[in-house]
């Protein structure tokens, strides 16, 4: 009997995204959640519980999105064709304020299945004003990792008052969420503070939320020039630049994920540089918004950390990292050349720089012995993806969330076969139906009927 283990991960071409970009036919060998070795060629004289076929398949860590927003998922083809502040005021806003317990659950369970059967592992992800606790209980439910947190707003024209909360209360129930799922799951699950964007937010609320996760040693999330209006009117609230706002208030730091940074003028990226504050590029969201596209390579350029994320199902269809690769890897040719974004960068932004931005390197982003068994295979057999070529551009350039077959999470199969493990496909399907079906007919009872 030779050496024991969890999960075999057999027969692949493994990715393993560490700084050497290598690339090998070999195994993985998964025990309690953590890689227990990485071979070269077939693994012998082992015996595994369990194991999963990768043949003609490529094995890579799990991605890593740096902003989502799953409780926006039934919402999903709702709140198309508009800019960013009309999406916010006529659909997203009276949408989050008519969500119930059980939508709120429902969305995190849409949300996360798309993800999960896309690869994606690990999230960083922006709740609602309330029930975030039924996000969590969700994550925990279909083993996705997540670092989350309830949306701060206590201001705002034209934010539904259902939305608006008194800033200790808002506060506290952060506190309470924190201590309750801040590593629950095996330390799967984390909390992180989310004040929404600086126009729906006190300069006290700020600085509250700042001083809370810096006490618990919580990540920072929030919105930042995604748009010129919303840059423009930050401004006139503020007497300064949206990023001098947010440094002045704490809001910067390697602990703080600003998402979008579409318009920024160089005293801004000055600050970023300085402080190591990351930012998340949303190329789907900003293009169909039409809010701009981040310059991405200036951003890298000055040291500036960049990741990856899709943002949320009304505001993006689809929560593909995938998507977002081809974008990242293709918009930027237009002002910078072809070789601007190449592919090897992009997939290292949205699986190594991803767990590095959130905190997670230690654990994920990278297949090595001793972190945690988050891995993806994917089906080289997709027409797209044949004949061959360099794994990194069949990824990035021809890989799509069809191509996924197994997922693992913390060594736990998640996906296999293309198919949620933990829930029925179709149980989440018809739980999603219901909960839009009810979360419409509030929106209709309070006059919110646009929909």
């Amino acid at each position: 009997m030779g050496e024991r283990y969890d999960l075999h991960i057999r027969g692949g071409t493994v990715l393993p995204m560490t700084e050497g970009l290598e690339w090998f036919e070999g195994d993985l060998l998964i025990r309690d959640g953590v890689i227990a070795d990485i071979t070269r060629g077939r693994a012998t004289g082992c015996d595994a519980e369990r194991t999963l076929d990768a043949s003609h398949g490529l094995v890579l860590p799990g991605f890593v999105q740096g902003h989502v927003h799953v409780v926006q998922s039934l919402l999903r083809h709702q709140a198309d064709e508009v800019d960013l502040l009309d999406w916010l005021h006529r659909y997203t806003w009276p949408y989050e304020a008519a969500l119930d317990a059980d939508a709120v659950e429902a969305a995190a369970e849409l949300g996360i299945a798309e993800l999960l059967s896309g690869g994606t592992t690990t999230v960083l992800d922006f709740g609602s004003s309330h029930h975030h606790d039924r996000v969590f209980r969700a994550a925990e439910r279909l083993g996705i990792r997540m670092v989350s947190g309830k949306t701060h707003m206590d201001a705002g024209d034209g934010v539904p008052p259902e939305l608006i909360e008194d800033t200790d209360r808002s506060l506290a129930e952060a506190e309470r969420l924190g201590a309750r799922w801040h590593g629950a799951a095996g330390g799967r699950l984390t909390y992180s503070v989310a004040p929404r964007f600086a126009l729906s937010c006190s300069r006290r609320l700020f600085t509250e939320c700042v001083r809370l996760a810096r006490a618990n040693g919580w990540l920072l999330q929030t919105h930042a020039n995604e748009n010129r209006r919303e840059v423009e009117l930050i401004r006139r609230h503020t007497g300064r630049s949206n990023i001098e706002y947010f440094d002045e208030v704490g809001l910067t730091g390697h602990d703080v994920v600003l998402a979008h940074g579409v318009h920024l003028d160089s005293a801004e990226l000055e600050i970023l540089r300085r402080t190591e504050t990351r930012i998340c590029h949303c190329p789907g969201t900003n293009l169909k918004l039409a809010s701009g596209i981040a310059d991405v390579p200036r951003l890298l350029e000055l040291g500036v950390p960049v990741i990856l994320g899709a943002d949320g199902a009304p505001c993006n269809n689809r929560l593909s990292m995938f998507h977002e690769m081809s974008l990242a890897a293709t918009l930027h040719s237009l002002r910078h050349g072809p070789a601007a974004m190449p592919a090897s960068r992009v997939l290292s932004m949205a699986t190594r720089g991803g767990a590095e931005a959130l905190h997670l390197g230690h654990l994920v982003g990278t297949l090595e012995v001793g972190k945690a068994g988050d891995v993806v295979v994917l089906d080289l057999g997709g027409w797209s993806l044949l004949p061959g070529g360099d794994p990194w551009a069949r990824v990035v350039y021809g890989g799509s969330a069809r191509d996924v077959k197994h997922v693992v999470v913390a060594g736990r199969e998640v996906v296999v076969d293309g198919r949620l493990a933990a829930l029925q496909d179709d149980e989440v399907r018809q739980h999603a139906r219901q909960a839009w079906t009810a979360t419409r007919s509030r929106m209709e009872d309070k006059g919110w009927s646009r929909l």
